[in-house]
């Protein structure tokens, strides 16, 4: 199972307000109202202290002289406060809550525009299930935070330190005591950061480990239950949980920890001031009221005071989010447009390979190229066949055309222009690929077919399925508005790579690039299919990935790669008659045939019939 781990380290971010500063640019439209809501909440915390201060006048005025017709004005206005505090409240929520869900929106649009742009170099590297937890729980978690924890954080210690302001006010002696037996929880809470960060970072990375996990366990059922290793697969993800689950509990008991700090120290702050309150009030000190105000205003701040503790934990996990974010974000583009991009004016599909390296980017310097110095030229309307080895770099270098890698040395070009200099969006205009793997999408079956020329008239739809010899699309449920479900697994693999192929010949391509898109066809189909390419192929430049001699035949020339490069490029028959390593590989491609060949016909007699879906 893949593991998110390598690719996803922590980045020194060089703390944590440097990391959460960088969320501004995503929360800036929205900081107007989260202002108004801090405003809102600040003031709803200044008006409960006013609350104690209402008190102290009640008990030294009527309370002590017994004049009983003041106590309901100070009542109305006890009151009118407690009114107004929930007001402010709820003007906090009604300014914070609907900006968070915009920003939570912007970031995972952007996030999810980065995915697409970023090149397949680096999906290559990363679990789909570290991306996955980044777009879903880290954003959800940032929201919150934004939402919820940066205004209370704010608002409560900026109502800690008024408070501080009233306590000292009412008996500046109690008032030190009580700043001085505070001190603990902002030591403890400058060491609970360097560790629960730590902790979470990892927490979180295990949580994207678990999320691949569990997607390759359900795209992989099916191979899971032909062979029986439920069991083990349960077992893995057993460990990986079990893991995670320590994790957590590790988690939880560092917010144990600072909870008994923030939960046992104001409780010995409080009986420390109280012995001293009645001592200081016996000796007329102070006053009664002073001493009610006085732990009345306590008590309206020992909210705030323990509320830090989960803000701080909010804090960090939403510190590492934004570290798990923006690692995605900050990622290197390399397959971008040109700053002054070319175009094909008159695109006749003259595709050229000259002196074509390639290597991954962490490749060791030992490990030769994977494509080392390709020479290899077709013409407009020619097709050509790539025939090798496995591992001969055949779909690499299918993959370069298209820009899905960059080349590392050489070029490759289209009509004379060089494919890095064409915009991405006119590339694969000009260019349309069908591959081995078959990838179709949750979608109608119109919508995968027209994916690449979504503008394509019925009669160009019907002719692409008709090339493909996908005419089963319209004993569908629901023809071709049949959704064939996620990955197209609804679907056979033979069915798959013909909507694949009638993909591309939709797009109506100058090129076309055809990655051994017949595989999984048995043979009667693939020659019917290979009869109708030949009618487009008479007019568009193809390079078809061939592994079977038939898909040779298709070809006006063969080119035969040989670890990363083109030994010889010429006619199957003169192919045939003039390289030995040419005759080994076709003659390994027809016993292989011959195997499938053999495999089918001992299968059991009986015939299933495909509708795609059941």
């Amino acid at each position: 199972m893949s593991s998110g781990t390598a690719q996803s380290s922590p980045r020194k971010s060089g703390g944590t307000f440097t990391a959460l500063r960088r969320l501004y640019p995503y929360a800036k439209p929205a900081m107007p109202r989260i202002y108004l809501g801090m405003l809102a909440a600040l003031l709803a915390g200044v008006v409960a202290l006013l609350i104690p201060q209402v008190l102290k006048s009640l008990v030294d005025g009527p309370l002590q002289s017994g004049d009983s017709a003041q106590i309901w004005p100070a009542f109305a206005i006890v009151l009118a406060l407690g009114i107004l505090e929930a007001i402010m409240i709820a003007l906090r929520r009604f300014f914070v809550l609907t900006p968070g869900t915009h920003i939570e929106a912007r970031m995972r649009n952007a996030l999810y525009m980065k995915l697409q742009n970023l090149p397949v170099g680096f999906h290559d590297r990363w679990p789909s299930g570290q991306l996955l937890s980044r777009a879903v729980s880290d954003l959800n978690l940032i929201r919150r935070w934004l939402s919820f924890g940066t205004v209370l954080l704010v608002v409560n210690v900026l109502t800690i330190v008024i408070g501080f302001v009233f306590l000292v006010n009412i008996s500046w002696m109690l008032g030190v005591l009580f700043m001085v037996c505070s001190i603990p929880l902002w030591i403890y809470g400058y060491l609970f950061e360097n560790k629960y960060s730590v902790v979470a970072r990892r927490s979180q990375d295990q949580a994207g480990d678990l999320a691949t996990t569990v997607e390759e366990s359900v795209h992989g059922i099916r191979v899971l239950k032909a062979f029986g290793r439920g069991k083990h697969a349960l077992q893995n993800f057993a460990s990986q949980a079990e893991e995670l689950r320590g994790t957590e509990i590790e988690k939880a008991k560092a917010i144990a920890g600072i909870w008994l700090w923030l939960l046992l120290v104001p409780d010995v702050t409080f009986a420390l001031c109280l012995l001293a309150g009645v001592w200081l009030t016996a000796n007329g000190q102070m006053t009664a009221g002073d001493l009610v105000a006085f732990f009345a205003t306590a008590t309206v701040l020992r909210w705030p005071v323990e509320s830090i503790g989960f803000l701080l934990s909010m804090t960090f996990d939403t510190r590492t989010a934004a570290d798990r974010f923006f690692e995605v974000m900050d990622s290197d583009d390399t397959v971008i447009d040109p700053v002054k991009p070319k175009t094909v004016a008159n695109p006749q599909g003259r595709l050229v390979f000259d002196d074509v390296h390639f290597r991954y980017q962490d490749s060791p310097e030992r490990v030769p190229d994977l494509i080392d110095g390709v020479d290899l030229a077709i013409e407009p309307g020619e097709t050509m066949a790539l025939v090798g080895l496995t591992g001969s770099g055949k779909s690499t270098l299918t993959a370069l055309t298209t820009r899905l890698y960059d080349v590392t040395g050489g070029s490759i070009t289209v009509d004379g222009v060089d494919v890095r200099d064409l915009t991405l969006l006119d590339l694969r205009t000009l260019l349309a690929m069908a591959f081995e793997d078959a990838t179709l999408f949750s979608a109608s079956v119109r919508e995968n077919v027209l994916l690449g020329r979504p503008d394509a008239s019925e009669a160009e739809l019907a002719e692409a399925l008709d090339i493909a010899q996908a005419a089963f699309v319209y004993d569908l449920p629901e023809g071709l508005d049949t959704r064939v479900g996620e990955e197209g697994l609804s679907l056979s693999g033979g069915q798959r790579q013909r909507l694949a192929l009638a993909r591309a010949v939709a797009a109506k391509p100058s090129v076309l690039v055809l990655d051994d898109p017949l595989s999984a066809l048995d043979v009667d189909t693939e020659a019917l299919v290979e009869a109708a390419l030949r009618r487009i192929l008479a007019s568009t430049t193809a390079l078809i990935v061939a592994h079977r001699p038939s898909t040779v035949m298709l070809a006006d020339r063969v080119a035969l790669l040989e670890g990363g490069k083109v030994t010889a490029v010429g006619r199957h028959s003169e192919l045939l008659a003039s390289s030995e390593h040419y005759r080994f590989v076709i003659s390994s491609l027809e016993d292989e045939e011959k195997r499938e060949s053999a495999e089918r016909s001992s299968a059991p007699a009986h015939k299933t019939v495909e509708t795609g879906l059941s």
